[in-house]
């Protein structure tokens, strides 16, 4: 299964900008139709899954772009409970293994960080590790994002996770300038000892397709196939 899940140190850092950057390299340099992309469970509306399908012809149905989803904007399981159902990891598993049947490779959003709540029992590392799937890490440029990474990695290292590697991710224009002071590549890289794939710089409009493939085609996403 060639499935790659875009994860992060935390919530609100940029996951869907990377998502939708990968989607834009694929639609411009690869071939969009041989491209899977699924968000693992989705809560709140609007969502990532109706983003994708706004920019994106990705001609998926839309149980196998976001199989489970709940209205509440929290955390899966609390999110799930106010619907009085548990999270149903079942049918996402069915879904991530009929898309991979389907398409050459899977792009799979998550949730939060490697250490959110997915289930009353189960991290998002801990989901990973069951099925095997290989994880980049999203890590925003900002203040203490070097003490987030470190132990972000050091839980995927606890799981055995296949770490591809980190992706920088600028929220703010400021952030471009501080990326030596918040995120010194050297620093991370002997700290955590995994490949740095690049920065996505701060982007004014994140919807702009063309601008998201270009700044996609600055990384080093070899690492990723």
């Amino acid at each position: 299964m060639k499935t790659l899940l875009i994860t992060g140190t935390d919530t609100e850092i940029g996951k869907t900008v990377v998502t939708l950057s990968l989607i834009a390299y694929w639609q411009k340099y690869r071939l969009l139709e041989q491209l899977g992309v699924m968000k693992l469970i989705q809560t709140g509306s609007p969502g990532d899954s109706g983003l994708y399908q706004e920019l994106f012809p990705l001609n998926q149905p839309a149980e196998l772009l976001n199989p489970v989803s709940y209205p509440t904007p929290i955390a899966p399981p609390l999110a799930a409970e106010k619907q009085r159902q548990p999270v149903d990891l079942t049918t996402i598993w069915q879904a991530l293994t009929s898309l991979s049947k389907q398409r050459e490779f899977v792009l799979m959003e998550a949730l939060g960080g490697l250490g959110s709540p997915v289930t009353w029992e189960m991290t998002v590392a801990d989901l990973a590790s069951a099925w095997r799937l290989p994880i980049v890490l999203v890590v925003p440029v900002k203040l203490g994002a070097i003490g987030q990474t470190v132990a972000n990695i050091a839980l995927a290292r606890q799981h055995k996770l296949q770490i591809k590697g980190l992706i920088f991710n600028c929220l703010t224009a400021e952030a471009e300038s501080q990326q030596p002071n918040w995120t010194p590549s050297e620093l991370i890289t002997n700290l955590c000892q995994v490949p740095i794939l690049g920065t996505i710089p701060h982007l004014n409009d994140s919807n702009d397709v063309e601008k998201l493939a270009h700044v996609a085609s600055n990384l080093e996403l070899e690492h990723l196939w």
